[in-house]
């Protein structure tokens, strides 16, 4: 499958790149670094007149440790950098583990976690190429007004699947969104949208430019596991982040967040509440297991069952809390 035409824009500075963004609003795509732009820009799922290539403007690249004890990280960092960041490791574990779970060594030296953050949602009848998506008559995302995953139904249920922004949840992180006018803050909760159609809350001439890791996250015991059907390479079928903090054997605080299972990434809100004050053990894990899976709505938008994808969930938040009271 060949590219469509397309003029590449290589701005070195972030307002040179703000500029691009306002004047092409619309008719332009965001490139960090490529690993899902490019393949989709093949399927003719993207086919804009202008893309630009943010990989010059190293502003948006690195971490930097803020006087509070937070974190500042460029949304260009790769995520083979966060992968292998000791002091991200020792205070924010949980976004290491789920880095490391991103496809291949390959893949995580190019893609970003800004990259990441802002993945497409995917679903068995979008993520394909475009003589087999008109084979099928299209589709509620992309060129059509039918949903394969809901017949009759008007929401698409493609699933949102990184990785890293279940971790980032558990973290309470935010995000600085950038435009030619100025920037603003955002809860990364409040970025998605839970619709698989217009998955985040992120305007054409819009840019995430940082991720904000906040001091009273540090610390947190934290553990990610993951669904798929290799090893490596695969995106997530399920994927379950934990963060907790303990003292006396009791839980002081945990959070729990699903991923690959809704339109969006989700905290499980009664997860916390129910840890808080407890010392885990194998009833109250499992108690947690059946929360996260009831919160969890797969569909059929991949090769496996949703109802063994949802079971999985329960599986994996069982085991991941566990592990986080036990690490």
């Amino acid at each position: 499958m060949s590219l469509p035409e397309f003029k590449l824009l290589r701005p070195r500075t972030l307002g040179d790149a703000m500029g691009y963004l306002a004047q092409y609003a619309g008719n332009i795509r965001v490139l960090a670094g490529g690993t899902d732009l490019i393949p989709s820009m093949r399927q003719k799922l993207f086919e804009p007149e202008y893309v630009l290539d943010l990989r010059g403007v190293d502003q948006l690249r690195g971490e930097r440790r803020l006087n509070d004890g937070g974190v500042e990280i460029g949304a260009l960092t790769a995520l083979s950098t966060i992968e292998k960041s000791t002091y991200l490791r020792e205070h924010f574990p949980v976004l290491t583990e789920a880095a490391a779970t991103v496809a291949s060594p390959v893949i995580r030296n190019m893609g970003t976690i800004g990259g990441n953050i802002c993945l497409d949602t995917r679903c068995l009848w979008y993520n394909q190429s475009l003589a087999w998506r008109k084979a099928c008559g299209f589709c509620i995302k992309k060129d059509g007004n039918l949903c394969h995953v809901a017949p009759g139904g008007t929401k698409c249920w493609a699933a949102f699947s990184g990785d890293t922004p279940a971790a980032l949840l558990c973290l309470n992180a935010e995000i600085e969104i950038a435009s030619a006018i100025g920037t603003r803050r955002v809860a990364l909760r409040d970025f998605y949208t839970n619709d698989g159609q217009d998955y985040r809350k992120l305007k054409a001439n819009e840019l995430v430019t940082r991720v904000l890791l906040p001091a009273e996250s540090a610390g947190y015991r934290g553990v990610y596991r993951k669904l798929r059907v290799r090893g490596s390479i695969d995106y997530p079928l399920a994927g379950v982040a934990v963060a907790m903090k303990r003292s006396n054997m009791r839980v002081d605080d945990a959070r729990v967040a699903i991923t690959a299972v809704n339109p969006a990434p989700i905290l499980v809100e009664r997860a916390g509440q129910i840890l808080t004050g407890k010392v885990v053990n194998e009833a109250l894990a499992e108690s947690i297991g059946d929360i996260a899976a009831r919160t969890a709505k797969p569909l059929t938008t991949s090769g496996l069952t949703p109802e063994y994808r949802r079971e999985m969930v329960r599986v994996f938040t069982k085991r991941a809390v566990l592990a986080a009271a036990h690490n």
